[in-house]
């Protein structure tokens, strides 16, 4: 499942269809694919693992899934488009992936300091929202949507390993200055993995992930 960071990169990387219009749609999608017909995109946006894409009075939230990818300007053939945007000059494809409507202002949908790496990205308010689960495993606690949008597997792993926090220690055991590491560092981990994954040298930097003793 794709983590925060490179649900950025995917911004990145449609940011050259902002203000284009739709003039062609298709996929195995059972959304209402005609209401996109000639829509024109306002803007891309991420929270945390959702993808979406805002138009006029309604955002499309696409959700990647275990096994979700994309293609931008290029077509995969091995597997069956989910949905295609094809544009005056270029295209977007998206496949295996969850795609739902939602309708009216975005802002009441998410909350925004939630996400590790939006700029409204609150570490208080995690704080707070963490201890309301004392009892929680701290492994469980970080892949918590509500409070570290974002965070998979990966950033989990890693920033329980820097910081030297076994994933199975309770909440309510954790020292505050513990406490207070880990939720920094489920943000400066995230910014890290982007940079890194933009470099196409995230593995070489993985000290806990995929290893059998660390």
């Amino acid at each position: 499942m794709p983590e925060g960071p490179s649900i950025v990169l995917l911004k990145e990387e449609v940011m050259q269809f902002t203000g284009k219009k739709i003039l062609a749609i298709c996929g195995n999608s059972n959304i209402d694919q005609a209401h996109l017909l000639n829509q024109k995109v306002l803007a891309f946006k991420s929270w945390g693992k959702h993808f979406l894409i805002c138009f006029k009075d309604f955002t499309l939230r696409i959700h990647f899934l275990m096994f979700g990818s994309y293609r931008v300007n290029e077509k995969k053939t091995d597997k069956p488009i989910r949905l295609n945007f094809t544009f005056k000059k270029g295209e977007i494809n998206f496949y295996s992936c969850s795609i739902k409507y939602l309708k009216g202002d975005l802002n009441t949908h998410y909350d925004w300091s939630a996400d590790v790496m939006n700029e409204d990205w609150n570490p208080k308010s995690a704080k707070a929202k963490i201890k309301q689960l004392p009892e929680a495993l701290v492994c469980d606690a970080l892949l918590d949507q509500d409070i570290f949008a974002g965070v998979g597997n990966i950033i989990k792993n890693e920033v329980l390993y820097h910081i030297r926090v076994h994933p199975e220690s309770l909440i309510n055991k954790l020292p505050s200055y513990k406490l207070k590491k880990l939720i920094g560092e489920a943000s400066i981990y995230s910014f890290q993995f982007l940079e890194w994954k933009r470099q196409f040298e995230l593995k070489q930097h993985w000290l806990a992930h995929t290893k059998k003793n660390v």
